[in-house]
């Protein structure tokens, strides 16, 4: 069956041009010259991409993703952006609004091409994490209708791919909802006033982010970066709030993940404030060895990313990984880490 595309385009030549080209590759193409008769074709046809200019008379590209996005049947619909402008704040605004991905123009036959077949790729591939990775959430609700709330929330989110170093939202923002790691792994970070980075948090598959600005319907207290390519969902603020209303266990489950959060954070500020430089940096390590899905296969971290986690400068960082380096308790080849003697690095920690 042919995969279909939607190209929303005020610019007739573009238009054209685009429809001739998916046309010629194979797929079945629907067209709209403004985003009103887009919003229409979407929801009458449920195409499998859909590309869309952002500037555009009646109803621009941020509108028709935002009306897009109030659908359940077309939120989960790949969202590419068309736009001549490449502007930091148009590409943060896009993303928070939940594109998947942008084309800037002027864009040749392979960009387009490439651009729709990868997302058409990672839907079809990160659609197999959905029962895997959500099936940790119906512990939370109890046999007696929460479950088929719970189902209603998934079918109506949709996942979204992050780029390593990409943000996924920044300190100050608004929260919105409750961000479900489906594979990759998330730094949180907060700036010191002289501009180094404190790591807060590493998160990994299933966990979650955005606990603490969901309870406190307060705005995101650190800023969440991509440590390498991942994949989240995004619950929406509204439909976990009717859920822990309705359902004691899911208020439950999320507050023991919050102080589980706040005593890691204690134990953390502890090490940081009466821990030797040694001790740091083991107990920087062995976290990141337990984080990682693999211990044998080791982890990659940044001496930045690093240096933010265990509370020391660069220079530190480097000297201190020589020395254990030296002393075999790992081993280092590039930016990837192993830990050789786990049982010395936990003396020198205690």
């Amino acid at each position: 069956m042919k995969k279909k595309v939607l190209i929303i385009e005020d610019n007739t030549d573009i238009r054209e041009n685009v429809v001739e080209i998916l046309d010629l590759a194979g797929y079945e193409v629907f067209d709209a010259d403004n985003g009103k008769t887009g919003v229409e074709l979407a929801q009458k046809h449920l195409p499998d991409i859909i590309l869309c200019d952002i500037m555009m008379p009646e109803l621009d590209g941020y509108g028709v993703l935002y009306m897009l996005n109030k659908n359940a049947a077309t939120a989960v619909i790949p969202f590419i952006f068309l736009t001549a402008k490449a502007e930091r704040i148009d590409l943060r605004k896009g993303m928070e609004m939940g594109a998947d991905d942008y084309l800037t123009k002027p864009f040749d036959d392979i960009e387009l091409l490439n651009a729709i077949e990868s997302r058409l790729k990672k839907k079809e591939h990160h659609e197999s994490f959905y029962s895997k990775s959500l099936d940790r959430l119906n512990d939370f609700v109890n046999r007696n209708g929460g479950l088929k709330e719970l189902k209603k929330v998934i079918s109506e989110r949709k996942s979204r791919q992050f780029k390593k170093n990409q943000v996924i939202y920044f300190e100050g923002d608004k929260g919105n909802g409750l961000h479900l790691v489906l594979s990759g792994r998330i730094k949180t970070v907060k700036l010191a006033e002289d501009g180094r980075e404190f790591m807060t948090g590493i998160f990994n598959t299933d966990d979650y982010l955005g606990v603490h600005a969901l309870l406190t319907n307060e705005p995101y207290s650190d800023t969440a970066t991509a440590l390498e390519d991942s994949t989240l969902c995004l619950i929406p603020k509204d439909s976990i709030d009717q859920l822990i209303n309705l359902y004691p266990d899911i208020a439950r489950e999320f507050i023991k993940i919050l102080a589980n959060d706040i005593r890691d954070k204690e134990e953390q500020l502890l090490q940081l404030a009466y821990n030797s430089v040694r001790k740091k940096m083991a107990e920087a390590i062995l976290r990141l060895h337990k984080l990682s899905g693999n211990p044998a296969d080791g982890f990659k971290i940044t001496r930045e990313d690093l240096a933010a986690m265990a509370g020391m400068a660069t220079e530190t960082v480097s000297r201190t990984i020589s020395d254990f380096k030296e002393e075999g308790l790992i081993g280092k080849k590039g930016s990837t880490i192993h830990v050789l003697d786990e049982n010395k690095l936990s003396r020198m920690k205690n």
